[in-house]
């Protein structure tokens, strides 16, 4: 036995443990707690704080990620009377002189609550490349796997909540990094559809809850004996897991899954759709001392056709009501100052329309946008040249937006944290705030 768990891989072992608890449970939650990786306990060493003492306002984060790459000129770096513009006019917003798309009338509203970048720049193209890279600020490279912004804010301040994960990711793609080379116990919560909330929470009929105890009582004896036998680190972690997806069974904060518990016409204002009650559920998390949530919003690539009703109005249509409805009510219940919302995206879409009628990848230049948490609202920062195709001023690479969200949490930019191969690392790699914005 000692040789078959050597010899497995981090895949390997993690099936084996996870089909091993499945087997003598008879249940199913333990898959949602299924991004094992194999790490060594990460030495630290502490240099000086490039915040210079700004930021820091954050407690919680809901990250809006676009994937796809969302177009820049039709929503926050308008080009009007440029031939690039396309078919998109601006519309006042609650900031004099401040224009955004026509597309975004909610968010023109609360546009206050919003600094823009329409600066942002990077070095890939490629959607999967770009994705890695706006979430870990790193390449992706084979021999490391980089965490999101999550687990780095659990590995500095702490694990939060007793029950509840420090993260939840919805709908994100299975390439998502997650917890990199981080312990498991790191590991975001997936959910996939918000709809349903978190699924397979509940023994099978056949099961009763004496029966689940014993059940526990029994594995709980044999995990004693195999830890002690096999002194694994993957092993250890994944008892890590096992204590919380049970502890989180029974416990009532599973409610806050339930977006049932929410009135109807609450649930119709943020857009009875996957991104609309995805960002619903993210305000109710935090609300429940979740520390990060994020939100994945596809169809963004958009090659042709781009003014069809079905495209570009629809998309843009989910964002600005679902996104305008959870500034508005982080507002209202007192949490946004303490809640940064970010919306970003891989890199931005061609200015000049191409012979499809739609636009094609574009990383020279795009927007993103940060709210709530710190940040000084009702206003652009840097900005592109006049047909939207190049920085023009103070431009913003992944790392550097990346290294502004972790100042305004308040995490340490210069600390390093080694991975299990001795590779030292940093929250942002090597970027710089943007100070301005905090």
């Amino acid at each position: 036995m000692r040789d078959f768990i050597s010899k497995l891989d981090g895949v390997g072992r993690r099936q084996f443990l996870e089909y091993a608890a499945k087997s003598a449970l008879g249940v199913s939650v333990l898959p949602m707690f299924n991004n094992l990786a194999t790490a060594a306990p990460a030495k630290s060493k502490t240099k000086g704080d490039k915040t210079k003492g700004k930021g820091g306002k954050a407690k919680r984060l809901i990250y809006l990620y676009m994937a796809g790459a969302m177009t820049h000129l039709d929503t926050f770096d308008l080009k009007p009377g440029h031939k690039n513009q396309g078919e998109t006019k601006g519309i006042k917003t609650n900031v004099p002189g401040a224009q955004i798309s026509e597309f975004l009338p909610t968010l023109a509203e609360n546009f206050d609550k919003m600094a823009v970048i329409n600066s942002m720049y990077t070095e890939t193209g490629a959607h999967g490349p770009g994705e890695y890279l706006m979430r870990t600020s790193y390449k992706e490279i084979a021999s490391t796997r980089h965490p999101s912004m999550g687990p780095w804010i659990q590995k500095f301040k702490g694990r939060q909540n007793k029950n509840l994960p420090d993260t939840v990711l919805i709908s994100s793609p299975a390439r998502h990094p997650s917890a990199g080379y981080f312990d498991p116990s790191f590991s975001p919560l997936p959910i996939g559809d918000p709809n349903r909330g978190l699924e397979n929470t509940t023994a099978p009929s056949y099961l009763s809850e004496n029966s689940f105890e014993k059940r526990i009582e029994l594995i709980n004896k044999f995990d004693k004996k195999f830890q002690k036998k096999f002194k694994n680190q993957s092993v250890l972690a994944y008892t890590d897991f096992y204590s919380q997806a049970t502890n989180l069974l029974s416990s009532d904060e599973l409610k806050a899954f339930d977006l049932n518990e929410e009135k109807a016409e609450d649930r119709d204002k943020y857009g009875r759709n996957s991104f609309g009650q995805g960002c619903m559920l993210a305000r109710r998390l935090v609300e429940n001392n979740v520390r990060c949530v994020e939100v994945t919003f596809g169809g963004w690539d958009m090659h042709r056709d781009i003014y069809d009703t079905n495209i570009l109005p629809s998309r843009t249509g989910t964002l600005d009501k679902a996104l305008g409805s959870l500034l508005s009510d982080l507002s209202d219940r007192g949490l946004l100052d303490e809640t940064l919302v970010v919306l970003t995206t891989e890199f931005g879409r061609t200015p000049v329309i191409n012979q499809n009628a739609g636009r094609d990848h574009h990383p020279g230049v795009f927007s993103a946008a940060l709210m709530g948490g710190g940040i000084k609202g009702g206003q652009f920062f840097g900005k592109s040249d006049k047909g939207g195709q190049s920085v023009d001023a103070d431009g913003v690479l992944p790392a550097d937006f990346n290294a502004t969200i972790a100042a305004a949490l308040g995490l340490p930019l210069d600390k390093e944290i080694f991975s299990p191969n001795g590779r030292p690392f940093k929250v942002a790699h090597d970027g710089d705030p943007v100070l301005k914005l905090l």
